[in-house]
């Protein structure tokens, strides 16, 4: 099997790594033959093509690995990918969410498989085990860190006791977290993979702008000690649940127990965890991003194709609504002052912060009061409780 690379950067260097210098077995007749990168790269190795037409145009060429990032021009490239008749294996998770639809029907028309295992999870297979798990059961809801970023600043600031600030620049330092890192910390890179989960997880396509994000750059060291002074944890939370053919999702900041799993993954690592009719609850841990994790996700892939193994048909024709009055849940907001409104179960006063619990309430009364807070104290913390 002869496989191409669109863009050669990091996970796009871990795939050829593992494919032409870590022969397993299973690879021994898989190659990476072209890689398209910009002229400027041509020196970095003696396969790199300039024009999508010397990858689209060969013939030769079984499988193409999609690792530029980005909407556009990667929609582009995997469309004219697909129209020609080549499988295509992807990680990028935004070029994924937004147009899986798309990707899909194209694949079907022409023969060919679309996989995006490595789009979300990194190296956790989590959206084999959603597939997997759906042959018998309905998913009715999963939840979980999804960003090794965000876990990496959060477990810093738990356990090294260091600021936001300086945890994030650690954090950029060992290549955890980009020079603007707002995809992260601002939810967006979340706000992907909960689409992308609940595609597979419910058999349709949500719709990001309609359900709560809440950035976690408000998180200062005082409200780790707060929680910490509660026997709790904070921990950056991709979540979705359906019920009565209606769907809840959210990214968000949640305040845990300190005893809990999800409160002790350390470093950058993930833990997701799905909830079935039959089989309960499942969890996943593992190494959510990184160039060799997530390159051997995108290998399974080619795998997977190269051997005809699939889990089913990915389907997105259910009709679900998202609703904000779906479930009752209870939140924490730090803030500058106090609030004493109906919905407030109790106020801590520590030095400047006041920490408001409220009582459980729907999404839609505390999304109007979060956003009067925010209003006033465009800095205030805001997070939820795990039920």
């Amino acid at each position: 099997m002869k496989l191409a690379i669109l863009g050669f950067g990091t996970i796009g260097g871990g795939v050829y790594e593992i494919v032409n210098h870590r022969k397993s077995p299973a690879l021994m007749d898989t190659e990476v033959v072209k890689i398209l990168d910009l002229p400027r790269n041509k020196d970095k190795c003696d396969i790199i093509v300039c024009d999508i037409k010397d990858i689209t145009e060969d013939e030769t060429i079984d499988v193409v690995v999609e690792t530029m990032g980005g909407i556009h021009p990667a929609y582009e490239f995997i469309m004219d990918c697909l129209t020609h008749k080549k499988h295509v294996v992807t990680a990028n998770k935004a070029v994924v969410a937004a147009h899986m639809e798309d990707f899909l029907k194209a694949a079907k028309e022409n023969g060919v498989e679309f996989r995006f295992e490595a789009s979300t999870g990194g190296g956790i297979p989590w959206l084999a085990a959603i597939q997997k798990a759906r042959r018998i059961d309905e998913i009715q809801s999963f939840y979980g860190i999804f960003n090794g970023t965000t876990n990496y600043i959060l477990d810093s600031m738990n356990t090294q006791n260091t600021g936001f600030s300086e945890a994030l620049l650690n954090a950029q330092k060992l290549g955890y977290a980009e020079a603007n890192p707002s995809a992260d910390i601002d939810g967006f890179d979340v706000q992907n993979k909960v689409v992308i989960s609940s595609a597979l997880s419910f058999d349709t396509k949500i719709n990001m702008k309609d359900f709560p994000c809440y950035t976690m750059s408000t998180i200062s060291f005082e409200d780790i000690l707060y929680l910490k002074s509660k026997n709790q944890m904070i921990k950056y939370i991709g979540e979705a649940t359906v019920k009565d053919g209606a769907y809840e999702a959210f990214v968000m900041p949640n305040v845990l127990s300190a005893s809990s799993l999800e409160a002790n993954v350390p470093s950058n690592f993930n833990l997701i965890s799905l909830y079935g009719e039959t089989i309960g609850e499942l969890k996943f841990y593992g190494q959510g991003a990184g160039k060799l994790p997530t390159a051997n996700a995108i290998v399974e892939d080619v795998l997977d194709i190269k051997e005809g193994m699939t889990y089913g048909d990915i389907s997105l024709d259910k009709e679900i609504s998202y609703s904000d009055t779906l479930q009752d849940h209870a939140y924490l907001i730090r803030t500058n002052k106090m609030y004493l409104e109906d919905i407030v179960d109790h106020v801590d006063h520590v030095g400047a912060n006041y920490y408001v619990s409220t009582k459980p309430i729907s999404t839609k009364e505390f999304t109007a009061f979060a956003t009067r807070v925010l209003e006033e104290n465009p800095q205030a913390m805001i997070a939820k409780y795990k039920n």
